[in-house]
């Protein structure tokens, strides 16, 4: 199809992108990232239009672009991307379009109101990605093509998304075609990794295509040039045009259309006045030639600049203050002079003509047009999230009323999972400013704007909360109690209880300072070290053994209590006692569940690893699977989706299931990959992935995991499921590595008995540095492995016991050794812990050199997915044979 206006020098740029729409209409539906980039007026947005054409015959397109002055309003150019589309289905089939991710992704796109919890910005963006998957499949018989002009001035949100999602485009029947300025990108926060990622999820089923448009060549622009006004332009003009507009396209056709309006010959004499003329054309030439229509030609035109984009012709007149027909008459002037196009909405022609009009505004004049625009969105009744994008540019003025409208759009912006679009309003809000008795107030809402996406930024801002007067009670508690958890997630655990310990001083009993006193056992019992383990626990077990769970400040202490007494090995009947006292019905009561805000998910969390490391295992799934449907629902598929997928893998890692254990502790570790790195949910994932790989016999993929996430010391300041050292230990092990596996071993021990945490499995490191020493100092080892099976009577779980006694087997006499390790069996066949179950038949089967016992025993380590036990297991048997 020919373009309405012909592209020079543009043949590679077209056949990469006639390649791309080939194969995404293609038997195989190929879709891939095509990625344009140049400076300002080299034709970008041209190309776009002529791919639009070429592809519109045979593909669904479509389109957004960015706007130099909207770069604030946030998931803007997703809306523009998608709102249209969606627009034209029917409510309930919009619904059912979106399935569960309708509450959280809706909202986003301007669809629905906010409703539950505020949303995560990474679930946002996996609705997003599921929606946009759906509608792909949808328009198979019509490829769907997504165009993105300027996408240096997209919103964060919006290319925080194409980020991720162009990162996965091989899976999908779809095209992406982005346009930008690499400088502007580039400028941009984080960098905005769009091209990198796409490069890095790129895995040949989608092609990732990149194309640097260059300036004209001069013959290209004397084509160009004859093309507008005629054969007889000859040579030194046409070189001129060249070296005035450098072959930038955008610069040569408006200079060439200078010329025409001059009617100046194309010829040798009249190259002289192609510069006066080219200037005209940009900047203050460009400010000049608009002063020359008229006052209020350029009044409407500085309005249309402060609105940026989809330019409302009523809008403008209200902020120009001018009529209807005033307006309409400054529109078709604006549109003659080629400065604006369209006509309700209004675009401008080019952006760097909008760019030089808004520069071109007087600061004070723009600031107050800016105000102006703000009252009039407020007045139209689009909301305060709509006004911020003008209310962010308005000078500080102690304006209460500002103050209020900020901090009511910061509440609007993170109801559609766009905090930092909150932040911004916030700090805004402070800069004006509001009074001083509303300051603390601010800040603390500031500090839980940014909890999710900057623990450091929420210490700095409770703190100045907690720091002033304005707080009441209540708010105090909680701006405390999120303190202590964004230092904890800031690998700060000490600190954390610090702060609690402190508030909780000056605060009068009740159920205030109940939640501050669980909140600081929970953050210093889950401190990798700490000066006075058995104090504390002393202290919890007082405060909380004599609670009924009536209310949830006692179902929290209860909660930490079994914890803190799962770490310890007590008493395993009691333990669960004390979880059922915490629950009801078996579940964390209203106010205690998986997204409710005031204690945080950490307190349900505590109670299904209890319960997992207490053979409680069916209880720890139930627990577990709602957390994940929990955050499905609520579009928290961050780190707090990742860590539910970790810990349902925990579940199956202790069932013995190994193999689905492995699936989901990966799974938790890609989700985690997605949000950042060195987070506590890697720790824990890595941990347990190692962990069952170890189990599975695969030694090597351990290692590459170990390696990948950097497991080994220094470890974080919080625990890690289970205990870091002991599971290193065991993979130093495993290694042959033994001289550093007994000192990982014996560290472990050096930092857990001091704190009385005699749970063998949470932290094995008795057995594993007993099996260490067996040659070597068998004296020792046997020690080790009879104060182990102490602990693991008195806590009494038959993993537990059984374990203890396959390790005690190792120093005992045959005769006495086979009825340990019989023993050990009866315990682990009441118990739902597969593999321990496997260990010790594959024990007992070459203690008693029973070839029936090894096949059992083959048999049992396969159904978990332990290929190294099982081929240990054949290899006994095989021994057995050759020595019948």
């Amino acid at each position: 199809m020919k373009p309405s206006r012909p592209l020079y020098e543009r043949e590679p740029e077209l056949a990469a992108a006639a390649r791309a729409v080939d194969d995404l209409c293609g038997a195989q539906a190929v879709g891939g990232l095509l990625v344009f980039s140049g400076e300002a007026g080299l034709g970008k947005t041209a190309l776009l239009a002529e791919i639009r054409a070429m592809a519109a015959d045979r593909c669904t397109v479509w389109s957004a672009r960015g706007g130099e002055t909207v770069t604030s309003v946030p998931f803007h150019v997703v809306r523009q991307l998608l709102q249209p589309a969606l627009d034209r289905f029917p409510p309930d089939e919009t619904r059912a379009l979106f399935g569960d991710w309708y509450d959280t992704t809706a909202p986003a796109l301007g669809l629905a109101e906010p409703s539950g919890p505020q949303p995560d910005p990474q679930g946002v963006r996996d609705g997003l990605d599921f929606v946009v998957a759906r509608l792909a499949s949808r328009l198979s018989h019509r490829p769907l093509l997504l165009m993105v002009d300027d996408a240096h001035w997209a919103d964060g949100e919006s290319l925080t998304w194409l980020a991720s999602f162009t990162a996965r485009l091989g899976e999908l029947p779809l095209l992406v075609v982005q346009a930008h300025r690499p400088q502007e990108l580039a400028e941009r926060n984080a960098s905005y990794v769009a091209d990198r990622d796409a490069e890095r999820g790129s895995d040949g089923q989608g092609a990732t295509t990149r194309v640097a448009l260059r300036a004209l060549t001069p013959d290209a622009t004397a084509e160009l040039v004859r093309a507008a006004l005629g054969e007889h332009a000859d040579d030194p003009f046409c070189r001129e045009v060249w070296a005035v507009t450098g072959g930038n396209p955008y610069e040569a056709v408006e200079l060439v259309a200078k010329v025409q309006d001059q009617e100046l010959a194309p010829v040798e004499e009249s190259a002289g006045q192609l510069r006066e003329l080219g200037a005209s054309a940009r900047g203050s030439g460009l400010v000049a030639r608009l002063e020359r229509l008229g006052t209020n030609a350029n009044r409407f035109a500085w309005a249309a600049a402060v609105l940026g984009t989809d330019i409302s012709q009523e809008l403008a007149a209200t902020l120009a203050g001018m009529s209807s027909a005033e307006a309409a008459d400054c529109t078709a002037r604006l549109r003659d002079a080629r400065i604006v196009s369209g006509f309700d909405p209004l675009e401008f022609v080019h952006p760097l003509i909008a760019t030089a009009v808004y520069r071109s505004i007087p600061p004070a004049t723009r600031t107050a047009m800016h105000g102006r625009a703000a009252w009039a969105i407020t007045r139209a009744g689009l909301g305060a999230a709509a006004a911020s994008r003008h209310l962010l540019e308005v000078h500080p003025d102690d304006d209460q009323e500002l103050v209020a409208q900020l901090r009511e759009a910061a509440g609007q912006h993170l109801a559609v999972g766009a905090p930092e679009a909150a932040r911004r309003c916030l700090e805004r809000a402070l800069e004006e400013p509001p009074r001083p008795k509303d300051r603390a107030v601010l800040l603390y809402e500031l500090g839980c704007a940014t909890l999710l996406s900057s623990p450091p930024t929420t210490v700095q801002h409770l703190r100045a909360a907690l720091d002033m007067p304005g707080l009441d009670d209540g708010l105090r508690v909680d701006a405390t109690f999120r303190l202590a958890a964004a230092l904890a997630h800031n690998n700060q655990l000490k600190d954390a209880a610090i702060s609690l310990a402190a508030e909780a001083a000056r605060t009068a009993p009740g159920p205030g300072l109940m939640r501050l006193q669980a909140a600081h056992f929970m953050w210093e019992g889950m401190q990798a070290t700490e000066d006075d383990g058995p104090a504390r626990s002393r202290r919890l077990t007082r405060n909380a053994d004599h609670l009924k769970g009536r209310d949830n400040a006692e179902r929290a202490l209860l909660t930490l209590r079994a914890f803190d007494a799962m770490l310890r090995g007590e008493n395993a009947q009691l333990i669960v006692d004390l979880c059922e006292r915490a629950l009801i019905d078996g579940s964390p009561a209203r106010g205690l569940g998986w997204t409710d805000s005031e204690w945080g998910f950490e307190l349900p969390t505590m109670v299904g690893i209890t319960y997992a490391f207490t053979d409680q295992l069916d209880r720890a799934e139930s627990l577990f699977g709602e957390a994940v449907r929990a955050f499905e629902i609520s579009g928290w598929s961050g780190a707090h989706l990742a860590f539910a997928h970790t810990l349902l893998g925990m579940v199956h890692r202790r069932r013995g299931r190994l193999a689905e254990a492995e699936g989901f502790l990966r799974e938790g570790l890609r989700l985690a990959d997605r949000v950042g790195s060195g987070l506590p949910v890697h720790w824990d994932a890595a941990c347990l992935l190692i962990d069952t790989l170890l189990a599975r016999g695969r030694v090597a993929e351990a290692r590459k995991i170990a390696d990948r996430y950097h497991f080994g010391p220094p470890y974080p300041s919080a625990m890690v499921l289970p205990d870091g050292p002991c599971v290193r230990g065991r993979l130093l092990l495993a290694e042959g590595r033994k001289e550093e596996a007994i000192a990982e071993l014996e560290a472990a021990g050096a930092a857990l008995e001091p704190r009385e945490r005699h749970n063998g499995i949470w932290a094995p490191w008795a057995g594993d540095l007993a099996r260490a020493l067996a040659d070597d100092d068998p004296g020792r080892a046997a020690h080790l492995a009879a104060r182990a099976r102490v602990h693991a009577e008195r806590f009494g779980t038959d993993t537990a016991i059984g374990e203890a006694l396959r390790c005690v087997s190792l120093f005992a006499p045959p005769e006495e050794a086979e009825q340990l390790l019989a023993d050990a069996l009866r315990h682990l066949e009441k118990s739902s812990s597969a593999y321990e179950h496997a260990l010790a038949r594959v024990d007992y089967g070459v203690a008693i050199g029973s070839h029936r016992e090894l096949a059992r025993a083959q048999k049992q380590a396969m159904a978990c997915g332990a290929e190294g036990l099982a081929a240990r297991a054949q290899q006994a048997r095989a021994s057995i044979r050759s020595a019948e």
